[in-house]
C-alpha cells in the first residue's frame, strides 16, 4: 500500500513560498463580491473541470516547516465550487514521492450523497481501491439537488492529517436565506484545522496537536509569531462565513468577539435562524453563520479554541483576525465574552420538511440497530475493530457477495433493506460495565443526511423537527449520553459510518452499512467506469481442494471461471501445498507437461483451464490435504469474480472442495 522513494529533506522553503499557491482559475460567480484588497484568498477551481494534483512539499503554516502531503499544492486545498445541479469532474492525479507518508490516496468528498454513483465515494477499501502513485482517476458524479458548505479529504489511512483536505460549496442561486446577508464568495470560507508538527504515521498517542490552523495558518506555542490569516470587512455589511471542520482530531469551540453569529446551514441544511456567541464545531461538521460587521472600525480576534493541545490565545495562538477597513494592520487587543447565547445542537430546526421518517417511537423504526461503541486494544463497535478488506466492499458486492456472511470485514457490515425506516442508537458507554469512551465524537454516516431525534446533551426524543445532518456529536463530559438518528435508505451502496476523528477511525471506530446490496451491484455495475477497476491491484483467488485418501490419483485440472473479461493477456500463477503428514511431492501446475508452472489468460477470456497431472501416481497416507493457495496475477487489471473448481481423474475413496470468491 506504501511505495518508495523520497524526496529530499534537507531543504527548507521560505515562508512565503510554502504558502504559495498553484495557479488555479476560477469560473466567474455570482456570488463574489466586487473587487477589494483580501488578504488570504484561497485558490479556487469549478467543479464541472477541476484537476488535484497530490503532492509532497515543505510547508510551515504555524512557522514550524515540515513536509506535508496536499491537494493542489496548498494548505488548505484548493476551495472547489460549484452551482446547483453541476456536474462535478474532478481528476485526481497522485505524484506522492515521500515514503514517511502514504503515497497511495483517496479523496472523499464529505456530505455528498453520490446517489447512483458510490463508486466515487472515495473511501480506501470500501467504494475503491486507492490511487497508487504516478497514476490518476477522474471522479465524475452529480450533486442533485444538494446546496450548501462540505469538504474534501483523503480517505486513505491517516492521510488527510498530514494535509490532504480543502473546502468545497455548492452556491443556490434560489437560497431561502439570501435576504439574511451581503456577501458569500470565497473570502468568507473559513476551516478549522489542527496541525501536527511530525507526519501522521510518527505520531503516538494522545495524538496532542501543535497547533490550530485557520484558513491555513496559525501560530505553536513557542514559536514565530507567523502570519494569522485575516477577514476583511466592510462596516454595516452582512457576511456568510462557512465554517468547515476539517479537523483530524480535536474540536473547536468558534467565536467571535464582540459579535454575534446567526446559524441558517447545517451540514448542507438550511436550518430555521438561531443565533449563538459561540460555536462547537467537530471534525467533518459545517455551519453557515451570518455575522453583521456593526461593531466600532477595528480588529477583533476570531477565536477556535482546541478540545486538545494548548489551550490558550496568548500570543495569538488558536486565533484568526477579523478587519474592518480602515482598522490599524496589527494584531487585535480585544477580549471574549461573556457568552450569553451558547449553542445547543437541538435548538436546531431544519427548514424544509422537518419531521423525522418512520413511526414517532423510540425502537418502532423499520430496522432498529444498536451500535455500540467501545474499546480494547483500539476502538470497536459492538466489539468488533474495523479493519479495511482486502478488496472494496462495493467489488465484493459486484462479484457476486451480498449477505453480511459473504462480505468483509467479518462483523463489520450491516445489510440494510430498501426503502426502509433505519434507526440508529449509539450509547456513549463501553462494552464493559462502567467503562466510557469518551467524547464528543463526530459520527459521520457516508452517503446520508440523518435526522437526530436524540441528541448528545438532550436525551427527550424529538421527532417533529430535529436536527438534520451527516456529522452528530456522540458522547459529552458526562459520558452518559445516547444519539439516537434516522434515515430512509433511498441510496442503494456500501456507505461507512464512523467517527471522524481519524485517529479513532484508523483503530476500528466504524462499520459499513451494506444498502440494498442486490440493488446496488445492478445500478453500479452499469455505471462503474473501466478506469475504478483498473484502480485495484491483480486479484487473489484462494481455493482449498480437501482429499482423503489412502489409494492412489492424478488431479486432472482447474477450472478458473470469471464473469467478467479481462481487457489485456495476463500471467497467472498457481501454487499449492499439501498437508505436512503426506508423502510425495507437491502438486504443480502447468499448461503442458513441459510448461513452467504459469499459464496465460487471453485477452477477452472469460474461461481458462489448467490441467495439472502427476506423471507419477503416489500412495499417500491418511490424510491427504492439498491446497491451492494462491492465485496472483502479475497484471493491474482486476479479474471482477471466478471461482476455482476442482475435478480430478481417480479418487478413492472420497473427495470434496472448498471454494472462494475471486475478488
Amino acid at each position: 500500500m506504501r511505495a518508495t522513494s523520497a524526496a529530499s529533506l534537507s531543504f527548507l522553503l521560505s515562508l512565503a513560498s510554502t504558502l504559495s499557491a498553484v495557479s488555479l482559475v476560477a469560473k466567474p460567480d455570482a456570488h463574489a463580491r466586487s473587487a477589494s484588497d483580501r488578504p488570504n484568498t484561497p485558490n479556487v477551481i469549478t467543479a464541472s473541470s477541476g484537476e488535484l494534483e497530490i503532492t509532497n512539499k515543505v510547508i510551515a503554516p504555524d512557522g514550524y516547516a515540515r513536509r506535508a502531503s496536499l491537494a493542489g499544492g496548498s494548505f488548505p486545498g484548493p476551495l472547489i465550487k460549484a452551482q446547483k445541479g453541476d456536474n462535478f469532474s474532478i481528476n485526481v492525479i497522485n505524484k506522492l514521492q515521500d515514503p514517511t507518508m502514504d503515497l497511495t490516496t483517496t479523496i472523499h468528498w464529505h456530505g455528498i450523497f453520490q446517489n447512483r454513483s458510490n463508486w466515487a465515494d472515495g473511501v480506501s477499501f470500501v467504494t475503491q481501491c486507492p490511487i497508487q502513485p504516478n497514476q490518476k482517476f477522474l471522479y465524475q458524479f452529480n450533486a442533485d439537488d444538494q446546496t450548501g458548505t462540505y469538504w474534501y479529504h483523503s480517505h486513505h489511512a491517516l492521510q488527510y492529517c498530514d494535509g490532504v483536505r480543502g473546502p468545497l460549496v455548492i452556491y443556490d442561486p434560489d437560497d431561502p436565506h439570501a435576504h439574511m446577508y451581503d456577501v458569500d464568495d470565497e473570502t468568507t470560507v473559513i476551516t478549522l484545522s489542527d496541525w501536527y508538527h511530525q507526519t501522521s504515521r510518527k505520531l503516538t498517542q494522545p495524538y496532542t496537536p501543535n497547533a490550530t490552523l485557520i484558513n491555513g495558518l496559525g501560530r505553536h506555542m513557542g514559536g514565530p509569531m507567523s502570519p494569522l490569516s485575516v477577514f476583511s470587512v466592510d462596516h454595516g455589511t452582512r457576511y456568510r462565513f462557512r465554517i468547515v471542520g476539517a479537523s483530524c482530531d480535536a474540536w473547536f469551540n468558534f467565536t467571535i468577539d464582540g459579535h454575534k453569529m446567526t446559524i441558517i446551514e447545517v451540514d448542507g441544511v438550511e436550518t430555521i435562524p438561531v443565533e449563538v456567541d459561540s460555536l462547537p464545531v467537530l471534525a467533518g461538521q459545517r455551519y453557515s453563520v451570518v455575522v453583521t460587521a456593526d461593531r466600532p472600525v477595528g480588529n477583533y480576534w476570531i477565536r477556535a479554541l482546541p478540545s486538545i493541545g494548548n489551550q490558550t490565545f496568548d500570543h495569538g495562538l488558536n486565533s484568526a483576525v477579523l478587519r474592518y477597513a480602515g482598522a490599524p494592520i496589527q494584531d487585535p487587543t480585544t477580549k471574549q465574552g461573556p457568552f450569553v447565547a451558547p449553542f445547543e445542537e437541538s435548538q436546531l430546526h431544519p427548514l424544509n420538511n422537518p419531521g423525522a421518517p418512520g413511526v414517532p417511537e423510540l425502537g418502532k423504526a423499520d430496522v432498529n440497530i444498536n451500535l455500540v461503541p467501545g474499546f480494547n486494544n483500539g476502538f470497536t463497535i459492538n466489539g468488533r475493530h474495523f479493519l479495511p478488506p482486502p478488496a472494496p466492499v462495493l467489488l465484493q458486492m459486484l462479484s457476486g457477495a451480498r449477505h453480511p456472511s459473504e462480505l468483509l470485514p467479518s462483523g463489520s457490515v450491516y445489510e440494510l433493506p430498501r426503502n426502509k425506516v433505519i434507526e440508529i442508537n449509539m450509547p456513549a458507554t463501553d462494552l464493559n460495565p462502567g467503562g466510557a469512551i469518551g467524547g464528543p465524537h463526530g459520527i459521520h454516516l457516508h452517503g446520508h443526511a440523518f435526522h437526530v431525534i436524540r441528541t448528545s446533551t438532550n436525551s427527550t426524543p424529538n421527532f417533529v423537527n430535529p436536527v438534520k445532518r451527516d456529522t452528530v456529536s456522540m458522547g459529552s463530559q458526562a459520558q452518559t449520553s445516547n444519539i439516537t438518528f434516522r434515515f430512509v435508505t433511498n441510496n442503494a451502496g456500501p456507505w461507512i459510518l464512523h467517527c471522524h476523528i481519524d485517529f479513532h477511525l484508523f483503530s476500528g471506530f466504524g462499520v459499513v452499512m451494506a444498502e440494498a446490496p442486490e440493488a446496488a451491484a445492478v445500478q453500479q455495475s452499469g455505471v462503474v467506469p473501466a478506469d475504478w477497476r483498473m484502480l485495484c491491484p491483480a486479484p487473489i483467488l484462494k481455493a482449498t481442494a480437501i482429499f482423503n485418501t489412502t489409494g492412489e490419483f492424478d488431479l486432472a485440472a482447474f477450472n478458473i471461471t470469471t464473469n467478467a473479461p479481462r481487457p489485456n493477456a495476463t500471467s497467472v500463477v498457481m501454487t499449492s501445498s499439501h498437508n505436512p503428514n503426506a508423502s510425495g511431492p507437491i502438486i504443480t501446475t502447468s499448461q503442458s507437461p513441459n510448461a513452467t508452472g504459469s499459464l496465460t489468460i487471453p485477452a477477452g477470456a472469460s474461461t481458462i483451464s489448467a490441467s495439472t497431472t502427476r506423471p507419477n501416481t503416489t500412495s499417500y497416507n491418511t490424510p491427504a490435504n492439498f491446497s491451492t493457495t494462491g492465485f496472483n496475477a502479475t497484471s493491474s487489471n482486476t479479474m471482477t469474480t471466478g471461482s476455482l473448481n476442482v475435478s480430478s481423474s481417480t479418487i478413492s475413496p472420497s473427495y470434496s472442495s472448498v471454494i472462494h470468491t475471486l475478488y
